[in-house]
């Protein structure tokens, strides 16, 4: 749900632009979400940046940008050249500010609900990428925003950001975004934010428990960057399997949780980069990782 502009905030200049393969150049035309209407792509390093790029509307979701966004989730698994994804948002007053409501009428009731399976098929879809994800956020993170970026695996957050769920002061309720919610702070936390609708600030979110670094504004690209770049690093192989094992369990029982876990321990140590590095630690030397 996107909110209106407070124009109390200050315009403070955005980062400057990273370095990286723009996305309007020929040889990143094949790059996951290239072309795709209200999103910018680049790849820095083995870092793909993908900007939800509506400033003026803060970012706001569209349905081609909730279905493109799924798309690129899809791509980077298979996508070699990409060892992580970072979201983010365009200008200086918010990653995302919710849904655009605006566009997003229309239809008959059954029609509205086959739409709004996009954005459970979005989170399913990174959770299923097996590639780190992490939302770089500043200013406004709001309603299915929120949820956005609680549904990548780390949330790196500059200390303008405002996080909120404000859907119940319109008479909705944020269901969808739940689950991301209630994966990333204790129950009732999530609960209060979404029965009141009050807004925290960077300090309180991180006081909730889900902000990974918490950085001041100009220190926002390249705080995550660094953290883009180690986690990019990692053998891929074990990276995916891990990964996958972790939303696996996330939910599950304890004991069908450990019984899919010394499986996966078994199938993760018969990993050629599992070799490596234990014969690298033994030998005390640098891992030279293959990926498989």
């Amino acid at each position: 749900m996107s909110e209106p502009t407070d124009q109390r905030r200050s315009d403070r200049a955005a980062p400057p632009p990273a370095s990286g393969v723009p996305a309007t150049d020929a040889s990143a035309a094949d790059l996951p979400g290239a072309g795709i209407d209200g999103l910018a792509v680049e790849l820095d390093g083995r870092t793909l940046w993908v900007t939800l790029d509506r400033p003026k509307q803060r970012n706001s979701l569209t349905w081609a940008m909730i279905t493109g966004l799924k798309t690129i989730f899809e791509r980077v698994r298979s996508d070699r050249r990409v060892g992580a994804v970072v979201l983010t948002g365009a200008g200086d007053r918010a990653f995302c500010s919710g849904a655009d409501l605006s566009g997003m009428t229309g239809g008959s009731a059954f029609e509205m609900h086959e739409s709004r399976g996009q954005l459970p098929a979005l989170f399913e879809a990174m959770w299923a990428s097996g590639t780190p994800t992490i939302a770089a956020v500043r200013g406004y993170c709001l309603a299915g925003g929120m949820g956005l970026a609680l549904a990548c695996d780390l949330v790196v957050v500059a200390d303008d950001a405002v996080f909120g769920t404000p859907e119940i002061n319109v008479g909705l309720w944020p269901y969808v975004i739940s689950v991301p919610l209630l994966r990333s702070m204790p129950p009732k936390r999530a609960l209060e934010l979404m029965m009141t609708g009050r807004r925290i600030d960077a300090a309180e979110a991180d006081r909730f428990g889900f902000v990974a670094r918490l950085v001041a504004v100009d220190e926002l690209r390249s705080a995550t960057t660094e953290l883009a770049r180690g986690l990019s690093e990692a053998p891929t192989g074990v990276m995916a399997l891990g990964r996958d094992s972790f939303y696996r369990v996330v939910d599950a029982s304890a004991t069908d949780a450990l019984a899919h876990l010394q499986a996966m321990l078994s199938l993760g140590s018969s990993l050629d980069d599992a070799t490596e590095g234990t014969t690298a630690f033994l030998e005390k030397r640098r891992p030279n990782w293959s990926g498989s």
